[in-house]
C-alpha cells in the first residue's frame, strides 16, 4: 500500500523560517521606525498551511516571530459581527471570541508581548460590549473601530477625520506591530490603514507590509494550492484573481485575492498622503511571503491541497445540514470540486466508511493511517463507530491481532451504567474520549493496552470519514490526535434533537 500524502514532504520548513524572518527585517529597516505587518491565516496554529503544504508545521509563523520577539508586539482583531453571531474556528471547534482569549494565554506562554485587542465593525452589537467588558476586566486594552460608508470605494471619507479618523488610536510600545486575527474578515488591513492614518497625524514615521500566507503569489492562479485557499475561504466569498497592477506596472503574473485588489487604491492613496508617494505600486508589492520558494515538491502539495479542497467540501454540506451556514458556500465548494476534477475517490477512506456502513447497517467509520492502510470501525452495542475505528487503528499500528481485545465489557459496561443511569445520556455507546479513559486505566494492568496506547501519537497526519456526523466529542479529540476527520452530512439517527 503506498503511503498516504501526510507521509510525504512537500514543503522545507527551515528554509521558511530563515527567510521569512530575513524579509520581515528588510521590510522593516525599509521603514526606518515602525511596521505593522498584518498577519493573514492562522499565526499560532496554521493547520490549513500544514495540510496543504506537507512539512509545514503549525507553529512555523510564531517560531518565525521569536525571532524578533524584542522588536514584535501583537494586536488582535476581532469583527464585531463575529462575536455577536458566535462565529466558530472550523479546526479547533471554539468561537472566535474564545480563540481570542486562547491566542492571548498561548502568546504569553511564548513570551510574545500582547498589546491590546481591537473590536472592528463595531456599531453597538450587545455582545460586542460584553465582550470588550470582559477583556477589560482581565486587564487587557481594547479600543473599537467603526464601520466606514462606501469602504472601500469612497476614499475620500476613509482617508478623513471622519473615516479613520473616527477609529480610536491603538497605542503601541514596539517596532514590530502584528496584526492578526482569529480567521479572515476581521479587519486587520483596515486597523493597519488606521493606524497609518493617525500616526501621519501624530508626526509618527510608520509603514505597512502584509504577511498573507494564501493564496500564493508566485504560484499558478489555479494551482490546487491557489484553489484549497478559496476552498477555506467559501463563506467569505474571497475569489483568487491575477493582481493586475502588478501586471500592469513590471509585466509580470502575481495571484492575489480579490479583498486586497479591491481595497489597494485605498492604501495607494494612504501613503500618498502620508509621504507624498506610495512604497509599493501593487497589492503583491505589500507581501513579504516566502512560503512558494519553499515548496520542494510540487505533486505532494498538489495532492494534499486536493484532499483539503475535499475536506472543505464535506464542512460546509455538514454545517448546511445543521444549520450553521446558508447554501451559497456548499455550492462554491462544488464549483472548485467540478473546476478541479475532484471527486470522492481521491479520498479512500470516504468509499471504505460508507462501505462498512452499507454492510452493517448503521453508522461507520474508516481511516488511512500515514502508511495507506485503511482500518474500520462499526457500531456495536458497546462502543461508537468511531471508537472502534481509533481501537482497531491502534491494533494495526502496534502489530496486535485484529480479534485481541483491548477492553473487557466488564470495563466498558459500569461506564455505560454511569453514562445512562447517573449522567442522562440516552445513547450508551462510549465516545472516543471515553475509549481513550477506559483503554488508559486498563494499561495499568493490562500490558497489551499499554502498547496500544503508546501508539496514539502515530495517528497524527491520519485521515478519517465517518458515515454520519460525529458528535463535537468525538471530532475534537481526533482533532487533538492529528486525524482529519470528514463527516457525511447525516444525522445518526431520525430524532430532532440532536447534540
Amino acid at each position: 500500500m503506498a503511503p498516504s500524502t501526510a507521509a510525504c514532504i512537500g514543503f522545507d520548513n527551515e528554509k521558511y523560517i530563515q527567510l521569512q524572518s530575513q524579509h520581515i527585517r528588510e521590510r522593516l529597516d525599509r521603514f526606518g521606525g515602525k511596521l505593522y505587518l498584518e498577519f493573514g491565516g492562522k499565526l499560532f496554529d496554521d493547520f490549513h498551511a500544514s495540510r496543504v503544504l506537507p512539512g509545514f508545521r503549525p507553529d512555523s509563523k510564531v517560531n518565525m516571530l521569536l525571532q524578533l520577539r524584542e522588536q514584535a508586539e501583537i494586536v488582535i482583531v476581532i469583527n464585531a459581527a463575529d462575536i455577536e453571531k458566535n462565529k466558530r474556528r472550523g479546526d479547533l471547534g471554539i468561537t472566535y471570541d474564545m480563540d481570542v482569549l486562547r491566542l492571548i494565554d498561548a502568546f504569553r506562554d511564548i513570551s510574545l508581548y500582547v498589546g491590546s485587542v481591537v473590536i472592528a465593525q463595531y456599531s453597538g452589537q450587545k455582545a460586542a460590549d460584553h465582550f470588550k467588558n470582559r477583556l477589560e476586566q482581565l486587564g487587557v486594552r481594547v479600543y473599537m473601530h467603526y464601520p466606514i460608508p462606501g469602504y472601500p470605494s469612497n476614499i475620500p471619507l476613509i482617508v478623513s477625520d471622519e473615516g479613520y479618523g473616527k477609529n480610536e488610536y491603538i497605542k503601541t510600545e514596539r517596532s514590530l506591530v502584528v496584526v492578526t486575527a482569529p480567521g479572515p474578515g476581521s479587519g486587520k488591513m483596515a486597523t493597519c490603514l488606521s493606524q497609518l492614518y493617525h500616526d501621519s497625524k501624530r508626526g509618527i514615521k510608520s509603514g505597512y507590509a502584509k504577511f498573507e500566507t494564501f493564496p500564493i503569489w508566485n504560484l499558478p492562479l489555479k494551482h490546487p494550492v491557489n484553489l484549497a485557499y478559496e476552498a477555506a475561504t467559501a463563506d467569505l466569498n474571497d475569489v483568487n484573481m491575477i493582481d493586475p497592477y502588478h501586471l500592469e506596472k513590471y509585466g509580470i503574473t502575481a495571484v492575489n485575492y480579490n479583498r486586497d485588489v479591491e481595497v489597494f487604491p485605498v492604501l495607494h492613496a494612504m501613503f500618498e498622503r502620508i509621504e507624498g508617494s506610495s512604497p509599493y505600486f501593487s497589492p503583491t508589492d505589500m507581501g513579504v511571503n516566502m512560503v512558494g520558494h519553499c515548496i520542494v515538491d510540487d505533486d505532494v502539495v498538489s495532492r494534499a491541497s486536493r484532499q483539503e479542497i475535499l475536506r472543505r467540501h464535506y464542512a460546509a454540506a455538514c454545517d448546511y445540514k445543521v444549520g450553521l451556514t446558508d447554501s451559497a458556500p456548499v455550492y462554491k465548494l462544488e464549483l472548485l470540486l467540478n473546476q478541479s476534477n475532484i471527486s470522492a475517490d481521491e479520498r479512500p477512506v470516504i468509499g471504505a466508511a460508507l462501505k462498512k456502513a452499507a454492510l452493517t447497517n448503521a453508522p461507520a467509520s474508516a481511516i488511512e493511517l500515514p502508511d495507506g492502510r485503511i482500518i474500520t470501525g462499526k457500531t456495536s452495542s458497546l462502543i461508537g463507530a468511531t471508537a472502534a475505528m481509533l481501537l482497531n487503528a491502534l491494533k494495526a499500528l502496534g502489530g496486535i491481532h485484529e480479534d485481541m481485545l483491548l477492553l473487557s465489557p466488564i470495563v466498558i459496561e459500569p461506564i455505560q451504567s454511569l453514562k445512562t443511569q447517573h449522567l442522562g445520556n440516552q445513547n450508551p455507546c462510549l465516545h472516543t474520549d471515553e475509549i481513550l479513559v477506559a483503554l488508559a486505566i486498563c494499561a495499568a494492568t493490562n500490558p497489551t493496552a499499554g502498547h496500544a496506547l503508546a501508539q496514539l501519537s502515530k495517528l497524527r497526519g491520519s485521515d478519517a470519514h465517518a458515515s454520519v456526523m460525529l458528535s463535537d466529542v468525538d471530532k475534537s479529540t481526533l482533532r487533538k490526535l492529528g486525524v482529519c476527520i470528514t463527516c457525511e452530512p447525516e444525522y445518526s439517527t431520525d430524532k430532532l434533537y440532536h447534540k
